[in-house]
């Protein structure tokens, strides 16, 4: 029987990932090569060429997932299609009154951004149903077609359509898109009763017209993709990552590009829960380091967290999703100085063209990367196993120009780029963990993506975490995640109504609906019966709160339900009132197609630490770490399970380096994950 392949890939800012796992040996093999930000498709390309020359054969591969930046940068660059708005009359301007809250209390030189949609292309017709599905006006379709007409004149690309209430009774909507697609045939046409049918009209809106936005260009690239991966041989067809972690089909993602916004770290979290949770860390923080920026989330019991809202480039997009707190600082983020002589580094990144000086393609601002490669934390020859030659003295002159613009040394210059970019990274970890009443004390800090173990130790001592996992191949960690991926949507309904037996006897009604439609969705993404499952999720809240928590699981009594519910209204509040009326906001069932690869134990690996050691070079731990001292480096290919070496030392690998400073010890697990605790913790 021929070998089966699976591959998962990662587009980064700067560099693209590839993960492939031999179905037969269970052994993983990893890939990486540089992102092209002009067609991320080209990069995927190039890394399946990577793979074949390797000596894998394109037609044994049984699955290709991918997680993508796409959607999320066409969004931050205003690069998406013109796109047309129909709404309710007197709704035009729902997604300019927004929720009138500032970003910043007091900066009045920070502004919203400008709608996607400009008022001009926002057209009204006259239609109406109350919240409780009572038509008050029936819909204008003369309206309609005249508005399809301004449209089309316009030279829209794609349309959204956002009635009131329509997520209680689609029927306006529905037939608005049947006269949309008559009228502006080979359009794209957005229903915000498909896209996102919940209550709430803004976030609704704006979430049906993001995807309105991205639907043609999304397109494009799917279809270079899957163009690129036949040419070469690939017989499955990709796969996308959404924000909540799961796959859905090329199909899928063409008709809901917004879910895709998340995609690549949402990965990461999910494959970093499965490996930490398999190491004895169910508590944990995720610490993803990249080229352009850091995306930190928290893993409770084993799983990611989860939010239902959250802004992409100052626009709200209304979708369960894995919740990632992201900040401009990875190892391509620039480092400047400001009109005050303060030093800085990021938001601003080289990305992949120009890169960090020291990368030797074009780039002449210094970045975090260079600082390390001039404190002697990277390889001073080459990276990527030798594959990528770097130039070491091209990195410290841009950090010496930058040293002479602050009165600085050029050791005291980097010392400082790396203790911003650490303080930075420090900050995002406190807003997802201590600000939400967890202990760090209890956590372990998972350090994955390129500069993740790079810098791991240093922000494990500034925010007190005493323990750093370093999982295997940590650089491709967001493409090993896609193969521990399941294929996942969520079908959701508002019902918001008071708990009562009749509002009750509605759900059970609604959520036997929702399966069907949600096992005819699995089924026409090719998941067999046995590996469909389904999760039903009630999101429920007191009367006159604004916000509801999630109650999961099968529960067919009302009485249950509500013992459920001051559960968790006790662990996300710290409280619960019994005789206080329960109100049902929204009803989910969360549709699952299992075919993501198990999580395996890898064989183990003969050798020991001396047989490791590369040798040593002077490393600069920073002013509070000793400056320069000698630092012992291994080579992680050959670093065993139980072996154990102390800091000052540097771990060197294909996709990544960890830093071991003094007072930390490393060891080495059965999962071949590098753990690295401070001695005082141990103690």
């Amino acid at each position: 029987m021929q070998a089966q392949y699976r591959i998962g890939v990662d587009v980064g800012g700067t560099f693209t990932d590839l993960s492939l796992i031999d179905e037969a040996t269970g052994e993983i093999y990893h890939f990486k090569t540089p992102s092209t930000p002009h067609d991320p498709s080209e990069a995927i390309e190039n890394g399946l060429n990577q793979v074949i020359a390797a000596g894998f054969d394109p037609a044994c591969v049984a699955h290709l997932g991918h997680g993508t930046t796409v959607a999320t940068n066409m969004i931050i660059e205003r690069k998406g299609t013109l796109t047309g708005l129909i709404t309710t009359k007197g709704f035009r301007d729902v997604l300019e009154i927004a929720r009138q809250q500032r970003p910043h209390l007091y900066d009045y030189s920070i502004h919203r951004p400008a709608p996607l949609v400009e008022r001009w292309l926002r057209l009204e017709v006259s239609e109406r149903f109350t919240a409780y599905g009572e038509e008050l006006t029936p819909l204008d379709e003369g309206g309609v077609r005249r508005a399809a007409a301004q449209l089309r004149a316009a030279g829209v690309g794609a349309v959204a359509v956002c009635f009131v209430h329509a997520y209680r009774h689609d029927a306006h909507e529905r037939r608005a898109g049947e006269i949309l697609r008559e009228e502006l045939p080979g359009v794209p046409i957005s229903l915000s009763c498909d896209v996102q049918p919940e209550f709430r009209e803004f976030e609704r809106f704006s979430t049906t017209v993001m995807n309105a936005y991205l639907t043609s260009r999304m397109a494009g690239y799917l279809d270079r993709l899957m163009h690129r991966t036949a040419s070469l041989g690939v017989r499955a067809s990709p796969h996308t990552v959404h924000s909540n972690g799961g796959l859905m089909s090329m199909e899928t993602a063409k008709a809901y590009p917004f879910r895709t916004c998340l995609s690549g770290p949402a990965a990461g979290v999910v494959g970093a829960a499965q490996v930490a949770s398999a190491a004895g860390f169910p508590n944990a923080v995720t610490f993803d380091v990249g080229g352009t920026s850091t995306d930190v989330s928290l893993i409770l019991n084993g799983r990611g967290a989860y939010t239902p809202l959250r802004d992409v480039a100052g626009y709200p997009v209304r979708c369960p999703m894995v919740d990632v707190h992201v900040i401009g600082a990875g190892g391509g983020s620039i480092a400047w100085v400001d009109d005050a002589g303060a030093l800085k580094a990021g938001p601003h990144s080289a990305g992949a063209l120009p890169g960090p000086v020291g990368y030797m393609r074009g780039g002449t601002e210094p970045t975090i990367t260079d600082a390390n490669l001039h404190m002697g934390r990277l390889n001073p020859v080459a990276l990527l196993g030798g594959a990528m030659p770097v130039d070491s003295a091209a990195a410290t002159r841009a950090v010496t120009e930058i040293a002479t613009k602050i009165g600085a040394s050029p050791d005291e210059a980097a010392d400082g780029i790396i203790r911003i970019a650490v303080a930075n990274m420090a900050r995002a970890i406190r807003s997802i963990s201590i600000e939400r009443g967890c202990d760090v004390k209890e956590f372990a800090l998972i350090a994955f993506g390129g500069a993740g173990p790079l810098h791991a130790a240093f922000v494990a001592d500034e925010v007190g975490i005493p323990t750093v996992l370093v999982p295997e191949a940590p650089g491709t960690m967001c493409a090993r995640g896609v193969l521990l991926s399941n294929i996942s949507r969520s079908f959701v309904r508002s019902h918001v109504a008071p708990l009562d037996d009749a509002s009750w006897r509605d759900i059970l009604e609604q959520t036997r609906a929702m399966t069907a439609e949600a096992e005819a969705w699995l089924i026409n993404e090719g998941v067999e019966s046995a590996l469909r499952a389904f999760v039903r999720v009630i999101e429920a809240r007191y009367v006159g709160q604004n916000f509801e928590v999630r109650v999961e699981g099968d529960i067919m009594d009302r009485a249950a339900f509500t013992r459920a519910f001051y559960q968790v209204n006790d662990e996300v509040y710290g409280y619960h009132v019994e005789d206080r009326e329960i109100e049902i906001v929204n009803v989910r069932i969360e549709a699952i197609g299992q075919i993501a690869a198990p999580l395996e134990q890898p064989p183990p690996r003969p050798g020991n630490s001396e047989e490791a050691r590369i040798g040593t070079r002077n490393v600069h731990m920073g002013a509070e770490g000793g400056g320069w001292i000698e630092a012992v480096i291994y080579d992680r290919e050959k670093l065993p399970a139980g072996a154990t070496f102390d800091g000052p030392a540097v771990v060197e690998e294909l996709t990544a380096t960890t830093v071991l400073p003094i007072g930390w010890t490393a060891s080495i697990d059965a999962w071949r994950n590098i753990i690295l605790t401070r001695k005082d913790a141990e103690a």
